[in-house]
């Protein structure tokens, strides 16, 4: 197997005691998108820096096609492109100015340069807006331009680092749209996100990153059957209420439940069965529902379940993450350690299983 991204055991400490990345490993295949989820704070932008070169591990190594980020970073930055958090574009440039520019900036001949800008602005649907400063545009054409401006230099890697946050689902759906076509023209691309419905749509693979380490890897569908089969949700009137029918629910249940508000979420192996058991329980307990519903799993669950916070609680990369317990249906706060992976089936480069 052919793999475009390697890390293995990076770690990086900033401040002398604030720990970004604690060992972070994993392998991206050529030609797929891979997906890093996790809160703000868990380290993925971190993890995308020093894969980019832009900072130095304080310990593992990372590669980009085979070459050494730190030994190699000059070679690697030819090889890549990036497309950080914020727009690395001029407000006050056109689109085609900005495309131009970044074309130049790689040494590119006039010619080649304007034809790539030609083919881009087309690619990304901007053409109409070429000539039209960039100040004027959406907050999705922007992001679009930024995406473009990374693949100016034809780079077979690309990293996009929470391409869509604050995008509205249209110009959300836009970008996935993007991302999509360029991994069925051959790109590679590593993915962070706090969106899991982005990271289910478009990753073969996911590691979900919590206080910067990996503790869960596999793709979406393992994640999601590793929880089970479905999830039952039970809206309760208050979060007191949800609280006492977890407590009830978890004397039978074969998983914890979990306390999200008002809301008690518990994922069941045989959904219509253990819906008609559970409401049979409630009101036992003269407690009353005010929602009832059978779903899918989803990767939100599976990281609710695993670190025990949703995905958008935390703090900037740098800084500790907030701690957000959950209970375990029985009034006590539950929480998996950060130290402890779950892997699920995972392999090194060179083939052979990677601790955790």
């Amino acid at each position: 197997m052919s793999y475009a991204i390697e890390a293995e055991g990076i770690e990086k400490t900033f401040g002398g005691d604030v720990r970004a990345l604690d060992g972070v490993s994993f392998a991206v295949e050529e030609g797929t998108v891979f997906g890093l989820l996790g809160p703000n704070g868990a380290g993925k932008t971190t993890a995308v820096r020093i894969l980019t070169t832009i900072l130095a591990p304080d310990g593992g190594r990372g590669r980009v096609l085979g070459h050494d980020v730190v030994s190699e970073a000059v070679l690697v930055r030819r090889l890549i492109g990036l497309a950080g958090q914020n727009a690395a574009v001029d407000p006050y440039l056109t689109g085609r100015e900005n495309l131009t520019m970044v074309g130049r900036l790689n040494r590119l001949s006039h010619e080649v340069v304007a034809q790539r800008a030609g083919e881009l602005l087309e690619q990304f649907g901007l053409v109409d807006a070429a000539n039209r400063p960039l100040k004027t545009y959406s907050g999705g054409m922007r992001r679009r331009l930024d995406v473009a401006a990374a693949l100016v230099a034809r780079p077979p890697v690309l990293f996009l680092d929470e391409p869509t946050t604050g995008l509205d689902p249209h110009s959300r759906s836009d970008v996935w749209g993007m991302i999509e076509g360029l991994v069925g023209g051959g790109t590679t691309v590593l993915l962070t996100t706090q969106y899991l419905e982005e990271a289910d749509r478009l990753a073969r693979r996911v590691a979900v990153v919590d206080r910067g380490r990996v503790i869960a890897e596999g793709t979406p569908e393992q994640l999601k059957a590793d929880l089970g089969t479905t999830v039952l949700d039970v809206g309760l009137a208050d979060a007191a209420t949800a609280e006492r029918a977890a407590q009830v629910l978890a004397q039978t249940a074969t998983r914890a439940p979990s306390v999200v508000g008002s809301m008690v979420e518990l994922p069941v192996d045989d959904g219509p069965r253990a819906a008609m058991e559970v409401l049979r329980l409630l009101d036992r307990h003269a407690l009353s529902p005010t929602v009832f519903r059978l779903r899918e799993p989803s990767l939100d669950d599976v990281f609710l379940s695993i670190t025990g916070k949703p995905t958008e609680e935390g703090s900037e990369d740098g800084a500790s993450p907030v701690d957000v317990p959950r209970t375990d249906g029985k009034g006590r706060r539950s929480r998996r350690r950060p130290g402890k992976s779950r892997q699920v089936s995972a392999t090194s480069p060179d083939g052979g299983a990677r601790a955790r």
